[in-house]
C-alpha cells in the first residue's frame, strides 16, 4: 500500500482526493439515474396445464397413440414455435407496434425468448423412466401485464387444441392404414381364390371340398356294382335252375325274361364303371399340379393369417380412435389460467438506481487510491519516521500560493480541501 497503512493516511488520502472522488461519485450517481429511467418493466403471467390420465384404464382400451407425454409435448413445442405460427400471435395481439424498426425475423426471435414451457415429471413407478410429465407451465414475460396474461393463455389454448388435434390425427391415421391393409388383404385373397380355381380347372383338378366328395361317390359307385353283380350271379343261377327243371317252352320264355333282366343290369353296371372311371381321372394329378397347388395353399394360409392379424388391430385402432374422439384418454387441462400480473417481474428503478450509487461510490475509491499508489509521496512526520527510520529535524507547512477563484467549483474544492495538503511535508 506504500505511505498508505493506518486509518489516519486513509482519511487524508481521502480529503486529498474529495474532489476526484465527488466528481466521480456524481457522474456514476447521474448514468444510474438514466439507466433505471430508461430501465423498461416486464411482467411474467404463467398458466398451467395437467395432463391427466385416460378415464379408461388401458388394459380394457388401449389408445393407438405411442410415445411418451414428454416427447409428444416437444414436438407440441416445435409447432408452438414455428415462425408462422410465432407471426401469427404477433400480428393477433399486435405486439412490438412500438418497435417499429424490428424486422419479422427479430419480433419471432423476442417472443421466442418471452415464452417458456416447462413441464414436471411425474412420479416414477420403480426405478425406470417412463417421460411422463404430469404439469406443464407455460410462462409469457411482456411489457404490458395485458400483453402478458394474453400471450400465456393464447399459447395455453393453442398448446391444447394441438395436442388433440395430433392425438385424433394419429389415430386416424393409424385407423385409415389398417384398414387399408385389410381391403388390400381381402381383395388378394379373392384374386388368390379366383387363380387357384383356374389353375384347378385347367388342369382338371378337383376343388378340395370334392375329392372327399368323388371319392365318397367312388365308394358307393363300387357298392353298386358289387350289387349288380351279386344280381346278375343270381339270375345265371336261376336260369340254369329253369333249364334243368322246367319244360322246354316254359323255361324258354324264362329265359327271355332272365335275359332282359341280365341285360339290365349290364348296361346300369357299364354305366357305373364309366362315372367311375370319369371321377378317377378327375382325381388324378401330376407332381408339378400338386407342387404348384401345395404353393398355392401355404400363400392362403399365410394371407389368411396375416388376414386376421390385420383384422384385430384394425378392431383395436378403431376403438383408440373412438376414445380420442370422445377424449375418453389421455388429455391436457387448465387447472391454472394465466392471471393479470400486478407487479413487475422485473426489478425495481430505485433499486438499481442505489446499486448504481454504491458502485460509483466504490469506483471513486479505487479511482483514489490508484492515484495515491501512481505518486507515493510521504506526506507527514509519521510516514518519514515508518518508513526510513530517520526522524525530521524541521517540517515546513505547504503554503499554496496559486490564486484564490471565486466561483462555485473553486468554493467546493476549498470546502473539501482538493488542493490542501495535510499537516506539514518534512524536510530533511
Amino acid at each position: 500500500m506504500g505511505p498508505i497503512r493506518t486509518l489516519d493516511d486513509i482519511l487524508d488520502m481521502l480529503r486529498r482526493r474529495a474532489s476526484v472522488i465527488f466528481w466521480v461519485i456524481l457522474l456514476g450517481a447521474m448514468v444510474s439515474l438514466w439507466v433505471a429511467a430508461k430501465q423498461q418493466h416486464f411482467y411474467e403471467s404463467s398458466a398451467v396445464l395437467q395432463i391427466t390420465r385416460p378415464k379408461i384404464a388401458d388394459e380394457l382400451a388401449k389408445s393407438t397413440v405411442d410415445g411418451s407425454s414428454a416427447r409428444r409435448l416437444q414436438l407440441i413445442e416445435q409447432r408452438l414455435m414455428a415462425r408462422g405460427s410465432v407471426l401469427d400471435i404477433i400480428e393477433k395481439f399486435g405486439l412490438y407496434k412500438d418497435l417499429p424498426g424490428l424486422v419479422p425475423s427479430e419480433k419471432v426471435a423476442l417472443l421466442r425468448e418471452s415464452v417458456s414451457l416447462t413441464g414436471v415429471a411425474a412420479a416414477r413407478e420403480g426405478f425406470a423412466d417412463d417421460g411422463t410429465i404430469s404439469v406443464l407451465t407455460i410462462s409469457a414475460l411482456m411489457p404490458t401485464p395485458e400483453q402478458a396474461q394474453a400471450v400465456a393463455s393464447e399459447f395455453a389454448t393453442r398448446t391444447i387444441e394441438l395436442s388433440q388435434t395430433s392425438r385424433i390425427e394419429q389415430a386416424r391415421e393409424t385407423l385409415t392404414f389398417f384398414v387399408e391393409k385389410e381391403t388390400a388383404l381381402i381383395s388378394e385373397v379373392a384374386e388368390l381364390e379366383n387363380e387357384i380355381t383356374a389353375y384347378r380347372n385347367a388342369n382338371n383338378v378337383a376343388l378340395p371340398g370334392g375329392i372327399e366328395m368323388r371319392r365318397e361317390e367312388i365308394s358307393t359307385l363300387n357298392t353298386g356294382l358289387l350289387e349288380i353283380e351279386r344280381e346278375q350271379i343270381e339270375l345265371r343261377r336261376q336260369a340254369d335252375q329253369t333249364t334243368s327243371n322246367q319244360r322246354q317252352a316254359t323255361a324258354q320264355r324264362m329265359l327271355e325274361v332272365f335275359e332282359e333282366k341280365l341285360a339290365t343290369l349290364d348296361a346300369q353296371r357299364d354305366l357305373l364303371l364309366n362315372r367311375r372311371s370319369a371321377l378317377e381321372r378327375s382325381l388324378e394329378t401330376t407332381p408339378e399340379v400338386e407342387r404348384q397347388l401345395g404353393v398355392y395353399e401355404r400363400r392362403m394360409g399365410q394371407l389368411q393369417t396375416e388376414l386376421e392379424l390385420i383384422s384385430q388391430r384394425r378392431t383395436e385402432a378403431e376403438v383408440g380412435f373412438r376414445l380420442e374422439a370422445s377424449r375418453q384418454s389421455e388429455r391436457l387441462t387448465v387447472i391454472e389460467s394465466a392471471p393479470l400480473p400486478d407487479y413487475p417481474a422485473t426489478g425495481g428503478r430505485k433499486k438499481k438506481a442505489l446499486m448504481g450509487g454504491v458502485a460509483s461510490f466504490g469506483l471513486a475509491l479505487g479511482i483514489a487510491f490508484l492515484l495515491e499508489l501512481r505518486r507515493p509521496v510521504l506526506r507527514s512526520v509519521a510516514q518519514m519516521e515508518r518508513e526510513t527510520g530517520l526522524t525530521p529535524v524541521v517540517a515546513i507547512p505547504y503554503l499554496d500560493t496559486s490564486s484564490k477563484r471565486r466561483g462555485l467549483f473553486a468554493r467546493l474544492r476549498m470546502a473539501f480541501g482538493g488542493r490542501r495538503r495535510s499537516g506539514t511535508e518534512p524536510s530533511g
